[in-house]
């Protein structure tokens, strides 16, 4: 079973809806779906570098605190793996998209240390990982509605890299 070695560059236009264009353009075309879960360690170095004054802070009302945004990237990747079983397991139940902002309201991040939500991050990487090393290859190419849209299963992994990737980009830029 070689599924961890599908690159990015397999990826079709058909397989995602082309808003998530701006997350799969900061991932390149060479990295595999195994190097696209295997980002854990750049997040969580980066996380851990903040200064801790920083973590609650935000750069305008009604923004997120870097706590808020570590929460939104742990919240849609649970989701996000949550549509990879669904639609691997043949089910193509059309599923809904999510309100970030409400979740984000009433998440509590801020109430939590930096350590709980990294290791939260964390186990759920490591899940994922293992979620989609459990996958066949056919398993990957199946299309599913979420959403409004498309999604292969082997699509999810490289938006969740770009995601993380452009959050970390707008925390350097914005609060940093």
């Amino acid at each position: 079973m070689n599924n961890m070695k599908v690159t990015k560059a397999e990826i079709s236009l058909g397989e995602y809806k082309p808003y998530y264009d701006l997350y799969l353009q900061r991932v390149l075309s060479e990295t595999t779906l195994l190097e696209a879960l295997d980002q854990k360690e750049e997040l969580i170095n980066f996380f851990n570098a903040i200064p801790k004054d920083k973590l609650d802070y935000r750069y305008e009302t009604n923004k997120w605190t870097p706590k808020q945004v570590l929460q939104h990237l742990i919240d849609t990747e649970r989701i996000f793996m949550n549509r990879a079983l669904r639609f691997a397991r043949k089910d193509f139940t059309e599923l809904p998209g999510y309100d970030e902002d409400h979740y984000a309201e009433h998440c509590f991040s801020n109430n939590r240390t930096i350590d709980t939500l990294l290791e939260e991050f964390q186990a759920l990487r490591m899940s994922s990982i293992f979620l989609f090393k459990s996958f066949e290859n056919e398993m990957l190419t199946n299309i599913g509605q979420a959403s409004g849209g498309p999604f292969s299963v082997r699509v999810l992994p490289f938006i969740l890299c770009g995601h993380q990737k452009h959050h970390i980009q707008i925390i350097k830029e914005r609060y940093l």
